[in-house]
């Protein structure tokens, strides 16, 4: 599962997102907005920095640590979303790693809660 962890990150970290010149992987994006002060999009880029942050620690609760960490990550991306039309986005280096992002992040929170179902059934037996 730390493979997938990791895989799910690197497919986050290299959507592509088209500029006016070149096109630049989201975690660029993420880290120069977060220092673009005064920009409703500093917001969104530090929500989904830090999501990507919280999907590295470790806690008592992995399967609610992952549905926070997703939320914050794809809030970062439903930002770009809206301020940008459909057609921008259709690309095959935005959308396969964004459907790979996508895909192994409900992976792993599935494999998180059939991990935690079946220690669950262990105590009680």
């Amino acid at each position: 599962m730390k493979y997938l962890k990791i895989f799910s990150i690197i497919s986050y970290s290299l959507i592509m997102l088209i500029g006016q010149m070149i096109a630049i992987p989201f975690i660029f994006w993420l880290g120069f907005t977060v220092f673009d002060f005064g920009n409703i999009d500093q917001l969104f880029a530090f929500l989904g920095l830090v999501g990507m942050i919280l999907s590295f620690t470790k806690s008592k609760h992995p399967i609610l640590i992952s549905l926070i960490s997703f939320t914050l990550m794809i809030s970062a991306v439903a930002s770009r979303l809206i301020h940008v039309s459909i057609e921008a986005l259709n690309y095959s280096a935005f959308t396969i790693p964004f459907f790979i992002f996508i895909a192994t992040q409900i992976l792993f929170i599935f494999l998180n809660i059939k991990a935690k179902r079946k220690s669950n059934l262990f105590y009680k037996i």
